[in-house]
């Protein structure tokens, strides 16, 4: 029986699983990368720390995924979170679960997770081939039978595309893929930028850039209307807002701001105290400090930074005496705790995003074996595809789940 010969593009999370999986099937499989050295976007996932992947179970996974979600059910049915775990473990990796079921490698580098990768596939015998940014997909009669990089010809039965999306370009993620897709045949799903931070109107922002607040509730409205919320760490900059609370509401974001919709953050910064609870807390503080400023109370409330911005959307005087301020001020006040607003003017580029949504259209891809229903031959996996989800883990476990598929359909000419 003849080795089928299979070609990965691209040495990002996808890339590498899905040549190791290739290799470890029998394939004889060379993985060509354009960058000097593969996983260079896999070394900054998780602020450098890399969040493998999510705890949760199959279903709560799929629904961060929201309408692109069903897609990925063959992928997980064959390498889930537990599988993927094991691949570790059995590597070598030691790894800890964090709050909201994400997990990352004990020692807190993404480094380690890559040198995992290329220890496999250096067992696995791949032939990994740096320097070499593919510009053609050779196709005779509606099958991949070779590609090009750098005006030179590699033959095989496979390609696997798995170049990433178009997001952080110095990593290599330059949209390529897109490109070849097409020229096989592909419809591309408009790209735009998913998990991205927002720019806000005003300055209140860009006046407490670098806080980074924690255990927040940030509700989204779009029109008036509120459409979704988020717990967790948000960061404000000097352009608006990010950090995980907004990256994860910020994809509904960008598609509202495409329609020209009104988009207002309203931030709950003592979100474990409800309205009423919260008054109490006040009269107690404005009791006991009575004698005191009223920027002096506020230190007992906000982080310094947010200090003069509270004092100038509360209009109320800093210098003010705290047993001088009226029940209407103390409203205001609580009001502004649970309901700061700022309204969203837009989002940073596409550049800065840390996944792209839109992609290759899933209808012309088979999700039994991630072969494309287009070109015979090509197999498709990772960032490239319409499939996106918030952060947490998910979109890193769907490139390693949707390359393992990839890989091992490609070995068995499925």
């Amino acid at each position: 029986m003849k080795t089928p010969r299979i070609i990965v593009i691209g040495g990002g999370p996808a890339g590498l699983m899905a040549a190791g999986q290739a290799a470890e099937n029998g394939a004889d499989t060379m993985l060509l990368e354009k960058q000097r050295k593969p996983g260079r976007k896999l070394c900054i996932t998780g602020k450098g720390r890399c969040n493998i992947t999510n705890i949760a179970d199959v279903s709560d996974f799929l629904a961060h995924f929201g309408k692109t979600g069903p897609f990925l059910h063959q992928a997980f049915a064959r390498f889930f979170n537990t599988d993927l775990l094991d691949f570790f473990k059995k590597q070598g990796l030691e790894i800890v679960i964090e709050r909201g079921g994400r997990v990352f490698p004990a020692s807190g580098k993404a480094a380690d997770v890559l040198d995992i990768f290329l220890g496999w596939l250096k067992q696995c015998a791949v032939k990994l081939q740096p320097d070499s940014p593919v510009s053609q997909l050779l196709i005779d009669n509606n099958r991949v039978c070779g590609v090009v990089s750098r005006d030179r010809t590699y033959p095989c039965d496979a390609v696997i595309l798995a170049t990433g999306g178009a997001s952080y370009p110095a990593t290599g993620s330059t949209g390529d893929g897109y490109r070849l897709a097409q020229s096989a045949g592909h419809r591309l799903v408009p790209v735009r930028p998913a998990l991205v931070p927002l720019e806000t109107k005003g300055d209140a922002a860009q006046k407490m850039a670098g806080l980074n607040l924690r255990n927040i509730k940030v509700r989204m409205h779009i029109n008036g209307k509120k459409r979704k919320e988020a717990f967790g760490e948000l960061v404000f900059t000097e352009f608006g807002v990010s950090g995980p609370v907004i990256l994860t509401l910020s994809g509904d974001a960008v598609a509202a701001l495409e329609k020209g919709h009104r988009i207002v953050l309203s931030i709950d910064l003592k979100p474990a105290l409800d309205e009423k609870k919260l008054d109490m807390r006040l009269l107690r503080d404005f009791k006991k400090r009575g004698k005191e400023p009223f920027h002096s109370l506020l230190r007992g409330l906000l982080p310094r930074e947010m200090v003069p911005v509270c004092i100038d959307l509360t209009g109320i005087a800093p210098e003010k005496m705290v047993n001088t301020i009226s029940a209407k001020e103390r409203r205001t006040l609580r009001t502004w705790l649970k309901d700061f607003k700022l309204e969203v003017t837009g989002h940073r580029p596409l550049a800065e995003a840390i996944v792209t949504a839109g992609g290759i259209d899933t209808r012309e891809i088979d999700p039994k074996t991630m072969e494309s229903r287009i070109c015979r031959g090509l197999y498709i996996a990772g960032e490239l595809l319409d499939v996106q989800a918030d952060t947490g883990g998910y979109n890193l476990q769907a490139a390693f789940s949707t390359g393992h598929l990839a890989g091992r359909c490609a070995a068995r000419g499925k």
